[in-house]
C-alpha cells in the first residue's frame, strides 16, 4: 500500500512540474531574505491600494510554504480564489490553482491535488492550449513578471522579459507598462538610460500613481534634467495616496541633491511604519555615512563621530535582519575605517569577501564592488598598494563589463600610474598600465606599455 502511494506521489509531482505558478518559476532569493520579503508583502497588503491583491496573496502563500506553514499558505490561496471574479475566472485562476495543487501535494492531500490539476486541465482545454496543464496568456506572464519583480535583484532581468511578452499582446496596458518601467529602472545600472522612455510612458498611463513618478524623477535626476525631476517629486509628495513606502525613494532623490537632512527625515518617517525593514536601516546607514564624509573637513569632531556611530548602528541593525546582505558589511567597514576602527573594518570586509560561500547566486557586479571597495580601503587607509592591486585584479577577472568593472579599471590605472611616477616596481606597474589599456580596447597604447615593460626588464636583466 505504501509503495503504491509512493508511486502515486512521484506521478503527481511529475504532473505538477507542468504547471505555471510560483512553484515552477525558479524564483531566486536567499533563505535569509525571506523575512524581509514577508514583511514587505504584509505592508503592501496592509497599507497600499494595490491592484494586484491576488498576486500578492499568491506570493504570500508561496513564502508561507517555504517556511513550512502550509495551512497559512492554503488560507491565503483561498482568499485569492475568492477575489477572482468575472467572465475570465478560469484564465485568471490558473496560477492560484497551480499553487493550490502544489500546497495540497506538500500536505499529502493527493485527492485535493488532483482536483486542482483537473481545474487547470479543463481551463487549458477551454482555451485551446496544446498543453495539458499550461497555456500561454498575458495574465500569466504578468503574474510571473510581477512576482519576479517583488522577489528582488536577481530576478529583475527575467521580470523585464516577462513584462515585454505581456506588452506585445497589450502595449497600452497601464499595469504592464508600469511593471516594465520599474524593472527596466532597476536593471539600468550602467546609466544607459534604457528606462527613461518606459518610465515616461508609465507615468503618462498612470498619472495618479506617485510611486512611478518618483522613479521617473530619479532617472531624470541621473541624466541632468533637474527641473523636470523636481516637478515629479513635488507632485508625488502632494499626492494624498503618497505612503511611507515611497519615502525611501524620495529620500534617495534628496540625498543625491546633498539635502541629507531632508533625506534622513523621510527615511525615519518610513522606518516608523516599517521598523523591521533591513533595507530602510541600510539606507539610513548610507546617509549617515554621507554625513561623516561631509564632516571630513569640519572642526566638529564630535558631530562626525556621532554620525559615524549612528551609521554603524544602522548597518548593524541591517545585518541582524538580513545576515547575508553583503554591501551592509562593506558600508559598515568603510565607516569604521573613516574613524580609525581598522580591526572592526577588516573583520567586516572579510565577512563580505567570504560571502560567496554563503550565497552562490551572488551577482557579479556585487562581488566586483566588494573587491573595488576593499582595494580602495587597502590603498587609502592601510597604504597597501599590493593588496589594492590584488583586489582590483580579482574584480576585473570576473569579466562582466559593467559600471563597477570600469571603476575597477580606473582604480587599477590610478595605482599603477602613481607607482610608475614614483619609480616603484616599474616593470610590474608598466605592465599593469598595458593591461588597463588592453581591457579598455586601446591596443596601440597597450602594446606601447608592454614594449616599455619589456625594455625595462632587459635593462634590469640584460641576459633576459
Amino acid at each position: 500500500m505504501e509503495q503504491a502511494y509512493g508511486h502515486l506521489q512521484v506521478k503527481k509531482k511529475h504532473l505538477l512540474g507542468e504547471l505555471r505558478c510560483h512553484f515552477t518559476w525558479e524564483l531566486l532569493f536567499k533563505d535569509l531574505d525571506i523575512p524581509d520579503l514577508e514583511m514587505r508583502i504584509t505592508e503592501d497588503l496592509r497599507f497600499l491600494d494595490i491592484k494586484n491583491t491576488v498576486g500578492m496573496l499568491n506570493l504570500w502563500a508561496y513564502v508561507k510554504h517555504l517556511q513550512g506553514q502550509h495551512e497559512e499558505a492554503l488560507q491565503s490561496l483561498k482568499e485569492a480564489e475568492a477575489l477572482i471574479q468575472g467572465e475570465l475566472v478560469g484564465k485568471r485562476s490558473l496560477v492560484t490553482w497551480g499553487n493550490c495543487a502544489w500546497v495540497h501535494y506538500y500536505m499529502g492531500m493527493l485527492a485535493e491535488t488532483q482536483t486542482y490539476l483537473d481545474k487547470v486541465e479543463n481551463t487549458c482545454k477551454e482555451l485551446g492550449s496544446p498543453y495539458r496543464y499550461s497555456t500561454e496568456c498575458t495574465e500569466i506572464e504578468y503574474e510571473k513578471a510581477w512576482t519576479l519583480l517583488k522577489c528582488g535583484g536577481q530576478n529583475y532581468k527575467r521580470a523585464m522579459a516577462c513584462f515585454q511578452l505581456a506588452l506585445r499582446e497589450d502595449p497600452e496596458n497601464p499595469e504592464y507598462n508600469m511593471g516594465y518601467a520599474v524593472a527596466a529602472y532597476h536593471t539600468d545600472l550602467d546609466y544607459k538610460n534604457l528606462s527613461l522612455i518606459p518610465l515616461r510612458k508609465a507615468v503618462r498611463l498612470n498619472p495618479e500613481d506617485p510611486h512611478i513618478k518618483v522613479y521617473l524623477a530619479l532617472k531624470l535626476q541621473e541624466v541632468g534634467l533637474a527641473a523636470e525631476a523636481e516637478t515629479h517629486i513635488e507632485e508625488a509628495l502632494s499626492n494624498t495616496s503618497c505612503q511611507h513606502y515611497i519615502f525611501w525613494c524620495i529620500a534617495q532623490y534628496y540625498g543625491r541633491k546633498g539635502c541629507l537632512d531632508k533625506a534622513l527625515n523621510l527615511l525615519h518617517r518610513a522606518l516608523q511604519a516599517s521598523p523591521a525593514s533591513g533595507y530602510l536601516h541600510y539606507q539610513l546607514g548610507l546617509y549617515y555615512h554621507h554625513q561623516v564624509m561631509q564632516l571630513r573637513t569640519s572642526m566638529n569632531e564630535q558631530a562626525r563621530w556621532q554620525a559615524a556611530q549612528q551609521a554603524v548602528f544602522e548597518f548593524q541593525e541591517t545585518v541582524k535582519i538580513r545576515p547575508i546582505f553583503e554591501m551592509a558589511y562593506v558600508s559598515m567597514a568603510e565607516v569604521q575605517a573613516e574613524i580609525g576602527q581598522h580591526q572592526e573594518a577588516e573583520a567586516n570586509f572579510q565577512k563580505a569577501l567570504n560571502m560567496k560561500e554563503l550565497n552562490r547566486n551572488l551577482e557579479s557586479h556585487i562581488e566586483q564592488d566588494i573587491h573595488l571597495r576593499y582595494g580602495h580601503y587597502q590603498y587609502v587607509h592601510r597604504h597597501s598598494e599590493n593588496e589594492a592591486i590584488t583586489h582590483f585584479l580579482k574584480g576585473l577577472k570576473l569579466k562582466e563589463k559593467n559600471f563597477v568593472w570600469r571603476r575597477l579599471l580606473i582604480a587599477l590605472g590610478d595605482v599603477a600610474g602613481n607607482r610608475v611616477n614614483r619609480n616603484v616596481r616599474l616593470v610590474e606597474s608598466t605592465s599593469l598600465l598595458g593591461l588597463v589599456h588592453k581591457l579598455k580596447g586601446n591596443m596601440k597604447e597597450a602594446v606601447k606599455f608592454y614594449e616599455r615593460a619589456l625594455r625595462l626588464t632587459e635593462e634590469v636583466n640584460p641576459e633576459f
